[in-house]
């Protein structure tokens, strides 16, 4: 992994030219051609309030050709190290099978395990495509504490919220406006996301990557980033603040990819 990433991978008006000049053009198209999706690992260093509490892994793997398209396997793992972050349920265990069909990503299945200090806690989602709903089961406690319903309708284009960070790798260009409708755990949310003009230098452990900020601009007190580098097929840095304060922070450390 170069140690300083050259150009990553949720305005309409004007003549792009006229918004961005030349320059931020070629930035555009180079961060907008969004290559096949290809399988990879990548570890990230796992921040709670500022300080180093874990680990964790995103992993994307390819499964056997099926009806309808190729089908893949996206998983998060995010393990606490030290016990304040095991008694806060910072120990997540996410995945979503997906299929990826005329340039989306379409989720199939999701499940969820936290582990805490005293109990875990499993949730597992089916999303039923031909009768456009999605529905949800395991534990009730956790089914309680999301407070949404077993079933949903869907949407075309609905997402997991693990499929968040492969759509934004994939939509991200200077200056755009993303949007995504994304369906879990009972409940079906909006995400908006701005993504900045130009590219900006971010550290990140002992690397410094030229990177797009993509923030959400409907959370509310609830923010949501991502850093998005050139050539990087996954972000290179995930924060979630609440109330000004940064929560989860996840800073990449290394990946590993065919291309």
């Amino acid at each position: 992994m170069p140690r300083h990433a050259s150009v990553m991978t949720a305005l309409f008006a004007l003549p792009p030219a006229l918004l961005f000049g030349a320059d931020a053009l070629a930035q555009e198209s180079a961060l907008s051609a969004s290559p096949p999706l290809a399988p990879f690992t990548a570890t990230y260093s796992a921040y709670y309030q500022g300080k180093n509490a874990g680990d964790a892994k995103l992993q994307v793997t390819p499964l056997a050709d099926a009806d309808g398209g190729a089908q893949w396997t996206l998983d998060l793992d995010i393990h606490g190290h030290i016990g304040f972050l095991n008694m806060l349920a910072i120990n997540v265990d996410q995945s979503t099978t997906f299929a990826e069909r005329n340039g989306r990503f379409v989720p199939l299945a999701q499940s969820t395990t936290r582990r805490a200090f005293w109990s875990d806690k499993k949730m597992q989602g089916a999303y039923d495509w031909n009768a456009m709903r999605a529905s949800w089961d395991g534990d009730l406690k956790f089914k309680k504490e999301r407070k949404g319903d077993d079933n949903v309708p869907l949407q075309p284009g609905d997402l997991s919220a693990l499929l968040l960070d492969l759509s934004v790798i994939r939509d991200a260009a200077p200056g755009k406006q993303l949007n995504y409708r994304v369906v879990d755990y009972g409940k079906a949310r909006q995400y908006a996301f701005s993504v900045s003009a130009q590219t900006e230098i971010v550290a990140v452990n002992d690397l410094s990557y030229d990177a797009l900020r993509v923030a959400r601009s409907n959370g509310g007190k609830n923010e949501m980033i991502f850093w998005i580098a050139s050539g990087v097929p996954t972000p290179v840095r995930i924060l979630q603040r609440k109330d000004g304060e940064d929560f989860v922070d996840l800073h990449l450390v290394d990946y590993t990819s065919p291309r």
